[in-house]
């Protein structure tokens, strides 16, 4: 018997700044992951491991990879109705424990905001 196709609309990905480049520079295995969690994202769906990103409350979340002692994140938006933003991509280097460095919670919430006006400015509403 076959499946029948998906009537799931994939959402267009965008990336923010150099959050695909910085992406690009994780490891392939941690790619392949968060790449599959923003396949699911941009089809409607939540990766298991996906978890909400604090501070910008709902439908900003990050997705965290560790491989071989690094921790990769990746932070992204389902926010918007049509489009999943990729907000930023980094490798966590906190000298304060579990914390993420103040610069990257900035970063993220400029980013958000530059992904916002982008949103609008194509015609889209949030």
């Amino acid at each position: 018997m076959r499946t029948p196709p998906s009537t799931a609309r994939e959402k267009p990905l965008h990336w923010v700044g150099s959050a695909k480049k910085d992406f690009l520079d994780f490891p392939k295995e941690v790619q392949s992951g968060m790449g599959y969690a923003l396949g699911l994202a941009q089809l409607g769906g939540k990766h298991p491991n996906a978890k909400p990103w604090k501070g910008e409350g709902a439908g900003v979340l990050e997705m965290v990879e560790d491989h071989r002692g690094d921790t990769y994140r990746a932070i992204y938006t389902v926010r918007f109705s049509d489009a999943v933003y990729v907000l930023h991509a980094f490798q966590k280097k906190s000298k304060t424990g579990i914390k993420t460095p103040q610069e990257d919670v900035k970063l993220v919430h400029d980013r958000l905001k530059r992904a916002r006006e982008d949103y609008e400015a194509n015609g889209e509403k949030p």
